[in-house]
Protein backbone atom coordinates (compact mmCIF):
# COMPACT_ATOMS: atom_id res chain seq x y z
CA UNK A 1 0.00 0.00 0.00
CA UNK A 2 1.29 3.44 -0.93
CA UNK A 3 -0.02 6.63 0.63
CA UNK A 4 0.59 10.36 0.48
CA UNK A 5 2.62 10.25 3.71
CA UNK A 6 5.28 8.26 1.87
CA UNK A 7 5.26 10.82 -0.92
CA UNK A 8 5.71 13.66 1.55
CA UNK A 9 8.81 11.94 2.94
CA UNK A 10 10.43 12.37 -0.46
CA UNK A 11 10.02 16.15 -0.66
CA UNK A 12 13.64 16.85 0.25
CA UNK A 13 14.79 14.13 -2.14
CA UNK A 14 12.98 15.86 -4.98
CA UNK A 15 13.78 19.49 -4.15
CA UNK A 16 17.37 19.11 -2.95
CA UNK A 17 18.75 15.77 -4.09
CA UNK A 18 17.72 15.41 -7.77
CA UNK A 19 15.26 12.57 -7.25
CA UNK A 20 13.12 12.07 -10.32
CA UNK A 21 11.11 9.53 -12.23
CA UNK A 22 13.41 9.35 -15.22
CA UNK A 23 10.82 7.88 -17.55
CA UNK A 24 7.36 6.48 -18.04
CA UNK A 25 7.74 4.14 -21.00
CA UNK A 26 4.75 2.60 -22.74
CA UNK A 27 5.58 -0.68 -24.42
CA UNK A 28 3.46 -1.39 -27.47
CA UNK A 29 3.25 -4.63 -29.44
CA UNK A 30 3.31 -4.17 -33.20
CA UNK A 31 2.77 -7.85 -34.02
CA UNK A 32 -0.77 -7.15 -35.19
CA UNK A 33 0.44 -4.45 -37.60
CA UNK A 34 2.46 -6.79 -39.81
CA UNK A 35 1.65 -6.57 -43.51
CA UNK A 36 3.50 -7.50 -46.69
CA UNK A 37 2.78 -4.08 -48.22
CA UNK A 38 5.26 -1.47 -46.91
CA UNK A 39 2.80 1.41 -47.18
CA UNK A 40 0.09 -0.47 -45.34
CA UNK A 41 2.62 -1.57 -42.70
CA UNK A 42 3.68 2.02 -42.06
CA UNK A 43 0.04 3.08 -41.81
CA UNK A 44 -0.70 0.27 -39.35
CA UNK A 45 2.35 1.11 -37.22
CA UNK A 46 1.45 4.80 -37.02
CA UNK A 47 -2.18 4.12 -36.10
CA UNK A 48 -1.38 1.49 -33.46
CA UNK A 49 1.19 3.69 -31.71
CA UNK A 50 -0.83 6.89 -31.95
CA UNK A 51 -4.03 5.33 -30.63
CA UNK A 52 -2.17 3.61 -27.81
CA UNK A 53 0.01 6.51 -26.65
CA UNK A 54 -1.88 9.69 -27.54
CA UNK A 55 -2.65 10.38 -23.86
CA UNK A 56 0.72 9.28 -22.42
CA UNK A 57 2.40 12.69 -22.20
CA UNK A 58 -0.64 14.49 -20.82
CA UNK A 59 -1.17 11.77 -18.22
CA UNK A 60 2.47 11.91 -17.15
CA UNK A 61 2.28 15.69 -16.78
CA UNK A 62 -0.92 15.43 -14.72
CA UNK A 63 0.60 12.86 -12.36
CA UNK A 64 3.76 14.94 -12.01
CA UNK A 65 1.78 18.04 -11.02
CA UNK A 66 -0.55 16.15 -8.69
CA UNK A 67 2.20 14.50 -6.66
CA UNK A 68 4.94 17.07 -7.21
CA UNK A 69 7.25 14.39 -8.60
CA UNK A 70 9.38 15.33 -11.65
CA UNK A 71 8.82 12.95 -14.55
CA UNK A 72 11.66 13.78 -16.90
CA UNK A 73 10.80 11.71 -19.97
CA UNK A 74 7.85 10.00 -21.57
CA UNK A 75 8.88 7.30 -23.98
CA UNK A 76 7.61 4.47 -26.15
CA UNK A 77 9.13 1.09 -26.89
CA UNK A 78 7.89 -1.18 -29.67
CA UNK A 79 8.35 -4.74 -30.88
CA UNK A 80 11.75 -5.07 -32.60
CA UNK A 81 11.34 -3.70 -36.11
CA UNK A 82 13.61 -6.46 -37.43
CA UNK A 83 10.65 -8.77 -36.83
CA UNK A 84 7.85 -6.41 -37.82
CA UNK A 85 9.39 -5.43 -41.15
CA UNK A 86 10.45 -8.87 -42.28
CA UNK A 87 7.60 -9.40 -44.75
CA UNK A 88 7.47 -5.93 -46.26
CA UNK A 89 11.05 -4.67 -46.24
CA UNK A 90 13.27 -5.68 -49.15
CA UNK A 91 15.66 -2.73 -49.19
CA UNK A 92 17.43 -0.47 -46.72
CA UNK A 93 15.07 2.36 -47.72
CA UNK A 94 12.06 0.21 -46.81
CA UNK A 95 13.34 -0.10 -43.25
CA UNK A 96 14.27 3.59 -43.15
CA UNK A 97 10.67 4.44 -44.08
CA UNK A 98 9.57 2.64 -40.89
CA UNK A 99 12.12 4.62 -38.86
CA UNK A 100 10.64 7.82 -40.27
CA UNK A 101 7.13 6.63 -39.38
CA UNK A 102 8.28 5.95 -35.81
CA UNK A 103 9.86 9.40 -35.65
CA UNK A 104 6.71 11.07 -36.98
CA UNK A 105 4.36 9.38 -34.53
CA UNK A 106 6.76 10.03 -31.64
CA UNK A 107 6.62 13.75 -32.45
CA UNK A 108 2.84 13.68 -32.91
CA UNK A 109 2.18 12.11 -29.49
CA UNK A 110 4.91 14.25 -27.90
CA UNK A 111 7.24 11.61 -26.43
CA UNK A 112 10.96 12.24 -26.04
CA UNK A 113 12.15 9.00 -27.60
CA UNK A 114 10.85 5.85 -29.24
CA UNK A 115 12.87 2.65 -28.95
CA UNK A 116 12.65 -0.60 -30.83
CA UNK A 117 14.39 0.04 -34.13
CA UNK A 118 16.07 -3.16 -33.15
CA UNK A 119 17.20 -6.64 -34.13
CA UNK A 120 17.64 -9.66 -31.87
CA UNK A 121 20.43 -11.66 -33.50
CA UNK A 122 22.22 -13.44 -30.64
CA UNK A 123 22.46 -16.71 -32.58
CA UNK A 124 22.05 -15.64 -36.20
CA UNK A 125 20.57 -13.06 -38.54
CA UNK A 126 17.64 -13.43 -40.90
CA UNK A 127 18.00 -11.53 -44.19
CA UNK A 128 15.52 -8.95 -42.91
CA UNK A 129 17.37 -8.46 -39.62
CA UNK A 130 20.68 -8.01 -41.41
CA UNK A 131 18.99 -5.49 -43.69
CA UNK A 132 17.66 -3.58 -40.69
CA UNK A 133 21.13 -3.49 -39.10
CA UNK A 134 22.64 -2.15 -42.31
CA UNK A 135 19.90 0.50 -42.43
CA UNK A 136 20.66 1.87 -38.96
CA UNK A 137 23.13 4.60 -40.02
CA UNK A 138 20.69 6.06 -42.54
CA UNK A 139 17.74 5.66 -40.15
CA UNK A 140 19.43 7.43 -37.23
CA UNK A 141 20.84 10.20 -39.40
CA UNK A 142 17.42 11.00 -40.85
CA UNK A 143 15.35 10.91 -37.62
CA UNK A 144 15.44 12.73 -34.28
CA UNK A 145 13.68 10.58 -31.68
CA UNK A 146 14.27 7.03 -32.88
CA UNK A 147 16.52 4.83 -30.73
CA UNK A 148 18.17 1.66 -32.02
CA UNK A 149 19.56 -1.46 -30.38
CA UNK A 150 20.98 -4.78 -31.54
CA UNK A 151 21.26 -7.79 -29.25
CA UNK A 152 24.23 -9.83 -30.49
CA UNK A 153 24.71 -12.35 -27.70
CA UNK A 154 23.26 -14.20 -24.73
CA UNK A 155 24.32 -16.62 -22.05
CA UNK A 156 22.09 -19.26 -23.63
CA UNK A 157 23.27 -18.95 -27.24
CA UNK A 158 26.75 -17.41 -27.21
CA UNK A 159 27.95 -14.41 -29.25
CA UNK A 160 27.12 -13.85 -32.90
CA UNK A 161 30.51 -12.61 -34.11
CA UNK A 162 29.21 -11.92 -37.61
CA UNK A 163 26.82 -9.40 -36.05
CA UNK A 164 29.56 -8.03 -33.79
CA UNK A 165 31.82 -7.40 -36.78
CA UNK A 166 28.97 -5.80 -38.70
CA UNK A 167 28.18 -3.49 -35.78
CA UNK A 168 31.74 -2.17 -35.90
CA UNK A 169 30.99 -0.95 -39.43
CA UNK A 170 27.51 0.29 -38.56
CA UNK A 171 28.69 2.41 -35.62
CA UNK A 172 31.43 3.98 -37.71
CA UNK A 173 29.06 4.70 -40.62
CA UNK A 174 26.54 6.24 -38.22
CA UNK A 175 29.31 8.45 -36.88
CA UNK A 176 30.25 9.55 -40.39
CA UNK A 177 26.66 10.37 -41.40
CA UNK A 178 26.16 12.52 -38.28
CA UNK A 179 29.64 14.05 -38.08
CA UNK A 180 28.27 17.58 -38.47
CA UNK A 181 26.73 17.09 -35.00
CA UNK A 182 29.79 15.47 -33.39
CA UNK A 183 28.61 11.99 -34.49
CA UNK A 184 25.45 12.38 -32.40
CA UNK A 185 23.76 9.44 -34.14
CA UNK A 186 25.90 7.00 -32.16
CA UNK A 187 24.36 8.22 -28.90
CA UNK A 188 21.11 6.63 -30.10
CA UNK A 189 22.59 3.19 -30.81
CA UNK A 190 23.52 0.45 -28.35
CA UNK A 191 24.80 -3.11 -28.78
CA UNK A 192 23.63 -5.58 -26.14
CA UNK A 193 24.12 -9.02 -24.67
CA UNK A 194 21.22 -10.56 -22.69
CA UNK A 195 18.92 -7.63 -23.50
CA UNK A 196 15.82 -7.60 -21.24
CA UNK A 197 12.34 -7.49 -22.81
CA UNK A 198 11.02 -4.84 -20.40
CA UNK A 199 13.71 -2.15 -20.16
CA UNK A 200 12.27 1.40 -20.04
CA UNK A 201 15.66 3.09 -20.54
CA UNK A 202 16.99 4.17 -23.94
CA UNK A 203 18.67 3.37 -26.20
CA UNK A 204 18.19 -0.31 -25.32
CA UNK A 205 14.41 -0.30 -24.90
CA UNK A 206 12.21 -2.52 -27.03
CA UNK A 207 8.92 -4.30 -26.35
CA UNK A 208 9.68 -8.00 -26.05
CA UNK A 209 7.55 -10.58 -27.78
CA UNK A 210 6.75 -12.14 -24.38
CA UNK A 211 5.05 -8.93 -23.25
CA UNK A 212 1.35 -7.99 -23.30
CA UNK A 213 -0.17 -5.89 -26.07
CA UNK A 214 0.56 -2.72 -24.11
CA UNK A 215 2.40 -2.18 -20.84
CA UNK A 216 3.61 0.64 -18.58
CA UNK A 217 7.21 0.44 -17.35
CA UNK A 218 8.68 3.12 -15.10
CA UNK A 219 12.33 3.97 -14.60
CA UNK A 220 13.32 5.74 -11.38
CA UNK A 221 16.64 7.43 -10.72
CA UNK A 222 18.20 8.98 -7.64
CA UNK A 223 22.00 8.92 -7.36
CA UNK A 224 21.89 12.30 -5.61
CA UNK A 225 19.56 10.89 -2.97
CA UNK A 226 21.90 7.98 -2.27
CA UNK A 227 24.92 10.27 -2.03
CA UNK A 228 23.19 12.58 0.47
CA UNK A 229 22.16 9.60 2.58
CA UNK A 230 25.73 8.28 2.64
CA UNK A 231 27.07 11.66 3.72
CA UNK A 232 25.16 11.19 6.98
CA UNK A 233 26.99 7.90 7.74
CA UNK A 234 30.45 8.95 6.62
CA UNK A 235 33.12 6.81 8.31
CA UNK A 236 30.72 4.09 9.46
CA UNK A 237 31.39 0.40 8.75
CA UNK A 238 30.17 -1.58 5.75
CA UNK A 239 27.09 -2.91 7.52
CA UNK A 240 25.82 0.62 8.18
CA UNK A 241 26.82 1.66 4.65
CA UNK A 242 24.89 -1.18 3.04
CA UNK A 243 21.80 -0.69 5.21
CA UNK A 244 21.72 3.00 4.31
CA UNK A 245 21.88 2.33 0.56
CA UNK A 246 19.23 -0.38 0.84
CA UNK A 247 16.79 1.77 2.80
CA UNK A 248 17.28 4.70 0.43
CA UNK A 249 16.70 2.50 -2.61
CA UNK A 250 13.50 1.25 -0.98
CA UNK A 251 12.15 4.81 -0.63
CA UNK A 252 13.11 5.73 -4.20
CA UNK A 253 11.40 2.62 -5.57
CA UNK A 254 8.20 3.39 -3.67
CA UNK A 255 7.97 6.69 -5.49
CA UNK A 256 8.27 4.86 -8.80
CA UNK A 257 5.67 2.32 -7.73
CA UNK A 258 3.21 5.10 -6.97
CA UNK A 259 3.74 6.77 -10.35
CA UNK A 260 3.55 3.46 -12.22
CA UNK A 261 0.31 2.38 -10.58
CA UNK A 262 -1.28 5.78 -11.15
CA UNK A 263 -0.22 5.89 -14.79
CA UNK A 264 -1.52 2.36 -15.29
CA UNK A 265 -4.88 3.27 -13.77
CA UNK A 266 -5.33 6.51 -15.69
CA UNK A 267 -4.27 5.06 -19.05
CA UNK A 268 -6.02 1.72 -18.65
CA UNK A 269 -2.77 -0.08 -19.47
CA UNK A 270 -1.33 -2.88 -17.28
CA UNK A 271 1.62 -2.07 -15.03
CA UNK A 272 4.77 -3.93 -16.03
CA UNK A 273 7.90 -3.23 -13.99
CA UNK A 274 9.80 -0.65 -11.98
CA UNK A 275 13.39 -0.24 -13.10
CA UNK A 276 15.34 1.19 -10.19
CA UNK A 277 18.50 2.36 -11.87
CA UNK A 278 20.84 5.00 -10.53
CA UNK A 279 21.01 6.80 -13.88
CA UNK A 280 23.09 9.97 -13.55
CA UNK A 281 22.69 13.30 -15.32
CA UNK A 282 25.23 16.05 -16.00
CA UNK A 283 23.70 18.02 -13.09
CA UNK A 284 26.02 18.61 -10.14
CA UNK A 285 25.16 16.20 -7.33
CA UNK A 286 23.45 13.65 -9.59
CA UNK A 287 26.43 11.35 -10.12
CA UNK A 288 27.16 7.66 -9.54
CA UNK A 289 30.87 8.51 -9.51
CA UNK A 290 30.23 10.89 -6.60
CA UNK A 291 28.61 8.03 -4.69
CA UNK A 292 31.75 5.96 -5.19
CA UNK A 293 33.82 8.85 -3.87
CA UNK A 294 31.52 9.15 -0.86
CA UNK A 295 32.08 5.46 -0.19
CA UNK A 296 35.77 6.27 0.09
CA UNK A 297 37.52 6.67 -3.27
CA UNK A 298 39.47 9.73 -4.34
CA UNK A 299 38.15 9.30 -7.88
CA UNK A 300 36.12 6.68 -9.73
CA UNK A 301 38.77 4.40 -11.21
CA UNK A 302 40.96 4.27 -8.11
CA UNK A 303 41.83 0.85 -6.62
CA UNK A 304 38.69 -0.46 -4.93
CA UNK A 305 36.32 1.05 -7.51
CA UNK A 306 34.96 -2.27 -8.77
CA UNK A 307 34.32 -3.51 -5.22
CA UNK A 308 32.56 -0.27 -4.27
CA UNK A 309 30.39 -0.41 -7.39
CA UNK A 310 29.52 -4.07 -6.74
CA UNK A 311 28.41 -3.16 -3.22
CA UNK A 312 26.32 -0.24 -4.49
CA UNK A 313 24.66 -2.24 -7.25
CA UNK A 314 23.74 -5.12 -4.97
CA UNK A 315 22.26 -2.97 -2.21
CA UNK A 316 20.23 -0.94 -4.71
CA UNK A 317 18.70 -4.17 -6.04
CA UNK A 318 18.00 -5.50 -2.53
CA UNK A 319 16.24 -2.30 -1.52
CA UNK A 320 14.26 -2.22 -4.74
CA UNK A 321 12.89 -5.76 -4.57
CA UNK A 322 11.55 -5.11 -1.07
CA UNK A 323 9.64 -2.06 -2.33
CA UNK A 324 7.93 -3.59 -5.36
CA UNK A 325 6.96 -7.08 -6.46
CA UNK A 326 7.75 -6.17 -10.05
CA UNK A 327 11.30 -4.85 -10.22
CA UNK A 328 12.75 -5.53 -13.66
CA UNK A 329 14.49 -3.99 -16.63
CA UNK A 330 18.12 -3.30 -15.71
CA UNK A 331 17.93 -2.01 -12.09
CA UNK A 332 21.21 -1.04 -10.46
CA UNK A 333 23.87 1.56 -11.21
CA UNK A 334 24.63 3.03 -14.63
CA UNK A 335 28.12 4.30 -15.40
CA UNK A 336 27.78 6.43 -18.56
CA UNK A 337 30.74 8.76 -18.95
CA UNK A 338 29.23 11.77 -20.74
CA UNK A 339 26.10 11.82 -18.55
CA UNK A 340 27.97 11.78 -15.22
CA UNK A 341 30.06 14.80 -14.23
CA UNK A 342 31.96 12.73 -11.67
CA UNK A 343 32.96 10.22 -14.36
CA UNK A 344 34.09 13.07 -16.62
CA UNK A 345 36.20 14.49 -13.79
CA UNK A 346 37.75 11.04 -13.21
CA UNK A 347 38.68 10.70 -16.90
CA UNK A 348 40.19 14.17 -16.99
CA UNK A 349 42.18 13.44 -13.82
CA UNK A 350 43.63 10.30 -15.44
CA UNK A 351 41.95 7.99 -12.92
CA UNK A 352 39.57 6.29 -15.34
CA UNK A 353 40.33 4.44 -18.59
CA UNK A 354 38.23 2.31 -20.91
CA UNK A 355 39.96 -0.77 -19.51
CA UNK A 356 38.94 0.16 -15.95
CA UNK A 357 35.41 0.93 -17.11
CA UNK A 358 35.30 -2.53 -18.69
CA UNK A 359 36.24 -4.09 -15.34
CA UNK A 360 33.49 -2.07 -13.66
CA UNK A 361 30.90 -3.37 -16.12
CA UNK A 362 31.29 -6.83 -14.59
CA UNK A 363 29.30 -5.56 -11.60
CA UNK A 364 27.21 -2.59 -12.85
CA UNK A 365 23.79 -2.65 -14.50
CA UNK A 366 24.81 -2.25 -18.11
CA UNK A 367 28.19 -1.68 -19.69
CA UNK A 368 30.42 0.70 -21.62
CA UNK A 369 28.02 3.59 -22.00
CA UNK A 370 28.27 7.00 -23.67
CA UNK A 371 32.01 6.86 -24.21
CA UNK A 372 33.51 9.20 -26.81
CA UNK A 373 36.50 7.73 -28.66
CA UNK A 374 38.72 9.05 -31.48
CA UNK A 375 36.99 9.31 -34.84
CA UNK A 376 39.78 7.38 -36.56
CA UNK A 377 39.36 4.31 -34.36
CA UNK A 378 39.33 1.28 -36.73
CA UNK A 379 36.00 -0.47 -37.27
CA UNK A 380 37.60 -3.73 -36.17
CA UNK A 381 38.74 -2.20 -32.88
CA UNK A 382 35.17 -1.07 -32.19
CA UNK A 383 34.04 -4.63 -32.93
CA UNK A 384 36.71 -5.92 -30.54
CA UNK A 385 35.45 -3.64 -27.76
CA UNK A 386 31.93 -4.95 -28.39
CA UNK A 387 33.13 -8.57 -28.32
CA UNK A 388 34.89 -8.06 -24.98
CA UNK A 389 31.81 -6.53 -23.39
CA UNK A 390 29.48 -9.18 -24.80
CA UNK A 391 31.74 -11.87 -23.33
CA UNK A 392 31.40 -10.31 -19.88
CA UNK A 393 27.63 -10.45 -20.18
CA UNK A 394 27.54 -13.95 -21.59
CA UNK A 395 29.79 -15.52 -18.96
CA UNK A 396 28.35 -13.60 -16.01
CA UNK A 397 24.69 -14.11 -17.00
CA UNK A 398 23.99 -10.38 -16.97
CA UNK A 399 23.02 -7.62 -19.36
CA UNK A 400 25.97 -5.78 -20.86
CA UNK A 401 26.04 -3.09 -23.50
CA UNK A 402 28.30 -0.92 -25.62
CA UNK A 403 27.39 2.64 -26.63
CA UNK A 404 30.55 4.25 -27.96
CA UNK A 405 30.77 7.39 -30.07
CA UNK A 406 33.70 7.60 -32.51
CA UNK A 407 33.68 11.39 -32.95
CA UNK A 408 34.76 12.04 -36.53
CA UNK A 409 37.48 14.64 -36.77
CA UNK A 410 38.37 14.64 -33.09
CA UNK A 411 41.02 12.84 -31.03
CA UNK A 412 42.21 12.13 -27.50
CA UNK A 413 42.34 15.23 -25.33
CA UNK A 414 39.51 17.00 -27.12
CA UNK A 415 35.97 17.32 -25.79
CA UNK A 416 32.59 16.82 -27.37
CA UNK A 417 29.30 18.46 -26.34
CA UNK A 418 26.08 16.50 -26.85
CA UNK A 419 23.76 18.68 -24.77
CA UNK A 420 20.83 17.92 -22.47
CA UNK A 421 20.81 14.62 -20.61
CA UNK A 422 23.54 13.34 -22.94
CA UNK A 423 26.02 15.81 -21.47
CA UNK A 424 29.59 16.23 -22.69
CA UNK A 425 32.63 13.99 -22.72
CA UNK A 426 36.40 13.95 -23.06
CA UNK A 427 37.52 11.71 -25.89
CA UNK A 428 39.15 8.62 -24.38
CA UNK A 429 42.05 6.68 -25.86
CA UNK A 430 41.58 3.22 -27.35
CA UNK A 431 44.22 0.48 -27.33
CA UNK A 432 46.03 0.82 -30.66
CA UNK A 433 46.95 -2.85 -31.09
CA UNK A 434 44.99 -4.65 -33.82
CA UNK A 435 42.35 -7.37 -33.43
CA UNK A 436 41.41 -7.68 -37.12
CA UNK A 437 42.23 -11.36 -37.47
CA UNK A 438 40.11 -12.18 -34.42
CA UNK A 439 36.93 -10.29 -35.31
CA UNK A 440 37.14 -11.28 -39.00
CA UNK A 441 37.00 -15.03 -38.29
CA UNK A 442 33.22 -15.13 -38.63
CA UNK A 443 30.75 -17.47 -36.99
CA UNK A 444 29.69 -17.71 -33.38
CA UNK A 445 31.42 -17.92 -30.01
CA UNK A 446 29.69 -20.83 -28.23
CA UNK A 447 27.66 -20.39 -25.06
CA UNK A 448 29.55 -21.11 -21.80
CA UNK A 449 29.24 -24.49 -20.09
CA UNK A 450 26.95 -23.14 -17.37
CA UNK A 451 24.34 -22.17 -20.00
CA UNK A 452 23.07 -25.76 -20.08
CA UNK A 453 20.36 -25.56 -17.46
CA UNK A 454 17.36 -27.32 -18.99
Amino acid sequence: MINLREVSETNDMISKENLDVRTITMGISLLDTIDSDINKLNENIYNKIYNSAKDLVATGDTISKYYGIPIVNKRISVTPIGLIGSSACHTIDDFVSIAKTLDRVAKDVGVNFIGGYSALVAKGMTPAEELLIRSIPKALSSTERVMSSVNVGSTKTGINMDAVRLMGDVIKETAELTKENDSLGCTKLVVLCNAPDDNPFMAGAFHGVTEADRIINVGVSGPGVVKMALEKVRGENFEVLCETIKKTAFKITRVGQLVAQEASRRLGVPFGIIDLSLAPTPAVGDSVADILCEIGLEHAGAPGTTAALALLNDQVKKGGVMASSYVGGLSGAFIPVSEDQGMIDAVEAGALTIEKLEAMTCVCSVGLDMIAIPGDTPNTSIAGIIADEMAIGMVNQKTTAVRVIPVIGKGVGENVEFGGLLGHAPIMSVNNFACDKFVNRGGRIPAPIHSFKN
